[in-house]
C-alpha cells in the first residue's frame, strides 16, 4: 500500500483511513454530511494525490492525442483543459481523463488512480509517432481546494488572479512560495474551486500554508466518501462504477466528449451507435419514498422484470433523499419515467430525472 507525502498529516488529524487504488487515504474526518457541506457552503481540501499524471512532449504529441482520446484536442489552446475519454477496442472505455495543453507541444493528461498503469500501457501502445512520454504520477501530489470560498481562500498565496480563472482553465506560476505550481480551476464537486499540482517534496509546506490562509474561511479537510457523495450529486461519472471497458460513451451519455470531426480508436463504431441508438442508457434517478440506492441492485419496472442496474447511488446530503446513476433499457430512460429499485426485497419507486440533482 502507497501513502503520499501527506498521509502523516491525515493520520496525526484522526482521518479515518482506508486502501484506495493501492494507496492508503482519508476516507473521512468529521463525517461525510458536515465534509460534504462544508464544501458545498465554504472550503474544503483533499488530498487526491493518488491520481495519475501523464507528459506527453514533442511535435506528435497532439496527434497521439487525437487517436487515443474521443474528444477533440486541436481546439485547446495553452492554459485550457479538457474532459475526455480512453475509447477501447470493443466499444467501452479505457479510462476517463482531463487533457491539459502547457504548450503547443506539450501536454499533461491526468487519469484515474485505479487505471495509471492500463491507461500507460495503452496510449503507448498506440504510440508509434516517436511522441516522448514520461510518467510522472509518484512526483507530483494534487490538492482539490473546493468550495465557493476556494478562491478567497488562496489568494493571499499567489500573484495568479484566481478569481477571474474560467472553468477548465489553468495558470502555472508561484504559489505558497514554491514554483511552477499547476494552478487548474477544475474539479469533482460541483461547487467551484481549485487543483494544485505541486512536487512531493513541497506538499507538507503548501497544505500548511492552505490551512493557515483559509482559517478565516472555515478551511477543513474532506474525505474521499464526501467527494464522492460531491461528484454524485453533480451526475459525475465515476470510473468503475458507471462507467467501464463494457460501457460506450453514447450509453454513458458522453456523446458530448465524442467527436467525429477526426479519427480515434475505434470511432467507426462509436458513430454507428450514435447513429442507430443504442439499448440500455446512463439515467439519473431520484427515490421517492424512503430508502437508499447502492451500486449493484437490480433496477425493475413495475411488473418486477429487470431492467438495469443501479452504478452509483446514496443518501444526498444536500436533498435529504436517495438519489442515483444506472443504466436501464432504453424504453425507460426518458425523464419523468417511474423505475423502481430493489432495495433487499422491496421495490422502492424512484423518478428518471435531469441532472445534476444539486443545483445550487
Amino acid at each position: 500500500m502507497k501513502n503520499t507525502a501527506l498521509t502523516h498529516i491525515h493520520e496525526s488529524l484522526g482521518a479515518k483511513m482506508v486502501p484506495f487504488a493501492g494507496y492508503n487515504m482519508p476516507v473521512q474526518y468529521e463525517g461525510i454530511n458536515t465534509e460534504h457541506e462544508t464544501v458545498r457552503k465554504n472550503v474544503g481540501v483533499f488530498d487526491v494525490s493518488h491520481m495519475g499524471e501523464f507528459y506527453l512532449k514533442g511535435k506528435n504529441a497532439l496527434a497521439l492525442i487525437q487517436k487515443v482520446t474521443s474528444n477533440d484536442a486541436s481546439v485547446l489552446i495553452d492554459g485550457k483543459v479538457q474532459y475526455s475519454c480512453l475509447p477501447n477496442a470493443d466499444g467501452g472505455i479505457v479510462d476517463d481523463l482531463l487533457v491539459y495543453r502547457i504548450k503547443e507541444d506539450e501536454y499533461l493528461l491526468v487519469v484515474n488512480a485505479s487505471n495509471i498503469e492500463k491507461d500507460w500501457n495503452w496510449i503507448s501502445q498506440h504510440n508509434d509517432l516517436g511522441v516522448e512520454m514520461t510518467n510522472s504520477s509518484d512526483e507530483f501530489s494534487l490538492l482539490a481546494v473546493q468550495g465557493p470560498l476556494a478562491a478567497e481562500a488562496l489568494q493571499s498565496l499567489t500573484e495568479i488572479n484566481l478569481s477571474e480563472m474560467k472553468y477548465y482553465t489553468f495558470n502555472i506560476g508561484n504559489f505558497a512560495g514554491k514554483e511552477n505550481v499547476i494552478v487548474s480551476a477544475t474539479g469533482y464537486t460541483g461547487s467551484g474551486g481549485f487543483e494544485l499540482y505541486i512536487k512531493n517534496e513541497d506538499a507538507e509546506s503548501v497544505w500548511n500554508a492552505i490551512f493557515k490562509a483559509g482559517a478565516k474561511y472555515g478551511i477543513k479537510p474532506i474525505g474521499l466518501a464526501a467527494r464522492d457523495t460531491l461528484r454524485l450529486e453533480m451526475g459525475f461519472c465515476l470510473y468503475g462504477n458507471d462507467i467501464n471497458d463494457t460501457t460506450s460513451p453514447i450509453e454513458a451519455g458522453l456523446g458530448w466528449i465524442t467527436k467525429f470531426t477526426k479519427d480515434f480508436v475505434n470511432a467507426e463504431e462509436i458513430k454507428r451507435q450514435k447513429e442507430e441508438g443504442v439499448t440500455k442508457k446512463l439515467v439519473a434517478f431520484e427515490i421517492t419514498e424512503k430508502g437508499i440506492p447502492r451500486h449493484g441492485y437490480e433496477i425493475v419496472n413495475e411488473n418486477g422484470e429487470i431492467i438495469g442496474e443501479v452504478t452509483s447511488g446514496t443518501m444526498s446530503p444536500s436533498l435529504k433523499k436517495g438519489i442515483g446513476l444506472g443504466y436501464v433499457t432504453k424504453e425507460y430512460a426518458k425523464r419523468g419515467t417511474q423505475i423502481f429499485i430493489q432495495v433487499r426485497k422491496k421495490a422502492i419507486p424512484a423518478v428518471v430525472v435531469r441532472l445534476p440533482f444539486y443545483k445550487g
